[in-house]
């Protein structure tokens, strides 16, 4: 008798199971009838098509607020770091290796393809030591003053196409990056030290590391096209003594209200590498 019972029951539940899917008797459909799924549907559609125009017109508002040379809030970036090439912060070779060292004058020669003189034939010989202020004008493009790639003399890899890493001599590459209307004050110039008690020699291009103030101000990415960031050359002048040893370097920009001492930001300012030459 029990199981005779039971039948039914079981009959009953999978019955009500179907139903929750499709119910044959009403016509609905998980719950819902089809006019009320279309309701619903149609609900939501005029829902996310006002959301769609909400946020296409916020966008479009904000677009109105920007100028495509000029960001609209600079002040999160006061001052500029230093950044040097080649690309790397531990430079570490063999002299006698011309394939491991190749790969610093590879990126060197590479970097300063903009340097060239068939580049730089377009842009402006500027007075040194004045900033090349440029008024506003219809198309908004802005002249460049003329960076020669052989003012980084024996750095310049024209004479010398291994940059001295072939003699145990290697130089690098060091710029600010590029902040829109930055005009320093003083007369900035790059200066290293190596941190040890004897000092290592070097040599900068230009002379003294000078940035010159013509290259300032930067008027944005397009505006300032053709523009290029001065450069100074560090070759470091290292000895018999100073072979298979890690060496530290810092370089730092003096002579101006440029910051180059905040802690919290390592390379505002200035730049730490490390260098070690085999030989």
């Amino acid at each position: 008798m029990a199981s005779t019972e039971d039948k039914p029951t079981n009959k009953e539940n999978a019955s009500s199971w179907k139903d929750s899917f499709y119910n044959p008797r009403t016509g609905e459909v998980l719950g819902r009838t089809a006019s009320s799924w279309a309701l619903i549907l149609l609900f939501y559609l005029v829902f996310y098509c006002f959301l769609a125009g909400m946020f296409a017109l916020t966008m479009w508002v904000l677009l109105l607020t920007l100028d495509d040379y000029v960001p609209r809030y600079r002040d999160r970036v006061p001052n500029p770091g230093l950044v040097i090439r080649p690309n790397t912060l531990d430079i570490v070779y063999n002299k006698s290796d011309p394939v491991v060292y190749g790969e610093y004058v590879k990126h060197l020669e590479t970097f300063l393809q903009r340097y060239n003189d068939s580049q730089q034939e377009n842009n402006k010989d500027c007075i040194p030591g004045e900033y090349y202020m440029q008024d506003d004008n219809e198309d908004m493009n802005k002249k460049a003053c003329r960076f020669k790639r052989a003012s980084l003399s024996l750095c310049s890899g024209l004479s010398d196409t291994t940059f001295g890493y072939h003699e145990g001599k290697p130089c690098v590459l060091l710029k600010m990056n590029r902040i829109i209307g930055l005009k320093p004050n003083g007369d900035p110039y790059i200066n290293c030290t190596v941190k040890r008690d004897n000092p290592v020699q070097m040599h900068y291009f230009p002379s003294e590391g000078r940035i010159d103030k013509m290259y300032f101000p930067y008027y944005g990415r397009k505006a300032h096209e053709n523009y290029v960031q001065p450069l100074v050359a560090v070759k470091l002048l290292l000895t018999k003594e100073d072979y298979n040893k890690e060496l530290s370097v810092e370089c730092r920009v003096e002579g101006s209200d440029l910051r180059n001492n905040d802690e919290r930001d390592k390379f505002l300012g200035r730049v730490t590498f490390r260098i070690k030459v085999m030989e």
